[in-house]
């Protein structure tokens, strides 16, 4: 799963745009891509099956669709829309308009059978990238069927095993799994398709159009909705939320992200590159620790992770905080205090610690933790390791975890909507893509804005949403052990959004032993379904509904 997020995120506090580093290798969406700029839109086709599974003790019958919808960028309208067949009894159709490109949205959606919809809770799930299909949280975390992979190792190739999912979140929502623009089974066509989809906005608004129109098409305007996005869909959800509710009045009882990432000034990757802004080196120290600890290499190994990473915290936010600020300024006596914890902290080498100026980025950190064995730890997921790729270089080649589990995923799905879903026969199935430029200008008070010029920070916008539904509740899930968005630094930007001290109350925190997948670890997904499943029955507020 996303092998080279790490350059995505350093690549937009840099580029804003200007270019992103490939994040997945898909040559045959290049060969094709000049004469999709013409091709037809697809019409869209769905397919439906049915399907039980048993959580809780509990058997729950479900409908399943498999389908896209077609969506346009925000500049089209459909006064102005007609469509006519390119080739007559063909599925194909061209779409002429105010604006020519359109996507083709790929979606699962899972329905409980015996549920009356005004009733029954239902979930929009995405994972990230951006550039990425959301096969990850389907198949690994809360559709009816899990893949089995192996904890913290490498799972050995094919046969893999596909087994009823008893942490599915079927017993709290109808599910609603999403594909962005471009992956999956979902195409873009027309003409500047990737300018008007692929771009912080650009994505956020084709998922609104998409949910809208979901709505719509099956009748859940009145159903209790929530948002549920991973990594660059935590970024995406502050978006959407805001988009649906200040735009279209739509709404939502609750957003729930996993593995956040709200303001790119904040990442770990690659923070020297604009330097001056040390409040990442700050938010990583804890899951440094915490790796450390998993790994022991700490010079003092303490029995339990907790109160190890309070106090680690601590020191984050107080004399390491203030030894950065000072910069250049910092008294060499202070200098050496600072350099000892955080070599007890972290188990790097003193003199390391000393040459990087007390600044160590997450590639920095996962080639050198293990380097005196030529291993290099994870990055999605700390808890994995491999052998090293260049024994000689400064940071990570790739990320041990992605390797170790996408082969299952993706071989896996593949099978199962084809065989189980009876979907995409004779079309390829993009788990991820490569998108050479992403626009990550942001304008956060909506399309008629201006958009920023620094990097993506969507916080204002969750802020808003929060401040406009003051009954919108957050629940923020992070992994001790995820280095792509590091747990604490979750937790300071919710500390840090612009609302009032009492709209903080809506707001609640989880972590699990885990990394940026937390539904990779087995007692930590069952702690996630358990976790959303009860934040989501107590916001529903089916109670209030029944009140007469």
């Amino acid at each position: 799963m996303k092998k080279r997020l790490s350059l995505l995120l350093s690549a937009s506090v840099l580029s804003l745009g200007v270019g992103a580093p490939a994040l997945a290798d898909d040559r045959a969406d290049a060969a094709h891509s000049a004469h999709s700029a013409t091709r037809p839109a697809q019409q869209p086709i769905e397919r439906t099956s049915s399907g039980m599974v048993t959580v809780a003790g509990k058997t729950i019958a479900y409908q399943a669709v498999a389908g896209t919808l077609l969506v346009h960028p925000r500049s089209w309208d459909d006064s102005e829309e007609t469509v006519h067949e390119e080739t007559p009894g063909s599925d194909t159709h061209a779409i002429d308009g105010n604006a020519d490109a359109t996507a083709s949205m790929f979606y699962v959606a899972y329905f409980r059978k015996d549920a009356r919809p005004e009733n029954r809770p239902i979930t929009f799930v995405y994972n990230g990238g951006p550039g990425s299909s959301t096969v990850w949280l389907h198949m690994g975390a809360f559709g009816p069927r899990r893949v089995v992979t192996n904890d913290d190792t490498h799972t050995p190739a094919s046969p893999y095993r596909l087994i009823d999912n008893p942490q599915s979140l079927l017993d709290a929502t109808d599910l609603v799994f999403i594909d962005a623009p471009g992956t999956g089974f979902g195409r873009i066509n027309g003409k500047d398709k990737e300018k008007l989809f692929w771009g912080v906005d650009a994505d956020g608004q084709a998922f609104a159009r998409f949910i809208s129109g979901f709505l719509a098409k099956y009748g859940r305007y009145n159903s209790p909705k929530y948002l549920f996005g991973e990594s660059y869909g935590t970024l995406r959800s502050a978006v959407v939320v805001n988009d649906l509710q200040n735009q279209e009045n739509v709404d939502f009882n609750g957003v729930i992200l996993l593995s956040q990432i709200l303001s790119y000034d904040n990442s770990v990757d690659e923070p020297a590159l604009n330097p001056g802004m040390d409040e990442p080196f700050v938010l990583a120290l804890p899951t440094y620790a915490a790796t450390a600890w998993y790994h022991h290499k700490l010079p003092q190994q303490p029995a339990e992770l907790k109160p190890f990473l309070a106090e680690v915290e601590h020191f984050a936010s107080t004399n390491y905080l203030v030894a950065l600020q000072q910069g250049a300024a910092l008294p060499a006596a202070d200098r050496d205090r600072i350099i000892g914890r955080l070599h007890d902290y972290t188990g790097l080498p003193i003199d390391y610690i000393r040459r990087a100026n007390l600044r160590i980025d997450g590639g920095e950190f996962s080639k050198t933790l293990q380097a005196d064995s030529d291993i290099t730890t994870g990055r999605l997921d700390t808890r994995f390791s491999g052998p090293s790729l260049d024994p000689l270089s400064e940071e990570a080649g790739y990320d041990p975890q992605s390797t170790s589990i996408s082969s299952a995923y993706v071989s896996l799905f593949n099978d199962y909507t084809r065989k189980v879903l009876s979907y995409g026969d004779g079309l390829a199935y993009r788990a991820e893509i490569d998108i050479p430029h992403w626009d990550f200008h942001h304008a956060p008070d909506g399309p008629d804005s201006t958009p920023s010029d620094g990097p993506a920070n969507v916080m204002p916008d969750l802020a808003q949403a929060m401040k406009t539904n003051p009954t919108l509740k957050i629940m923020l899930n992070a992994g001790y052990f995820d280095l792509a968005t590091p747990y604490y630094e979750g937790i300071y930007e919710m500390q840090h959004l612009p609302i009032p001290a009492r709209l903080q109350r809506n707001i609640e925190f989880q972590q699990y032993q885990s990394g940026h997948m937390v539904y990779a670890n087995i007692p930590s997904l069952t702690q996630l379904h358990d976790n959303i499943a009860d934040f989501i029955r107590r916001t529903d507020n089916q109670a209030e509904a029944a009140t007469p």
